[in-house]
């Protein structure tokens, strides 16, 4: 099992200490870049899929870097939609 399956699997499992850098890591698998564009763009973030132009855009977590349940359940949602996860 590669070290990005074992993140996915992690991440579908629902860790509650699932962090934004090891999101990062599993977005740039399946093909995104993160973009932080504009004045304000400080604690927002935006993954392009250079591939389908698909964009998943949420706050990243603070003070903590662990994801809040609600934005992992956005996440996962987003990827379902796509086709990228099952």
């Amino acid at each position: 099992m590669s070290k990005i399956d074992k993140l996915l699997k992690r991440f579908l499992g629902g860790q509650k200490d699932f962090t934004y850098d090891e999101l990062k890591k599993m977005l740039a698998a399946f093909g995104y870049e993160i973009v932080q564009t504009g004045k304000t763009a400080g604690s927002r973030a935006a993954f392009i899929c250079q591939g389908t132009g698909h964009i998943i855009r949420l706050h990243k977590p603070h003070p903590q870097n662990e994801l809040k349940a609600y934005q992992m359940e956005f996440i996962e949602e987003e990827l379902r939609k796509v086709g990228l996860i099952k």
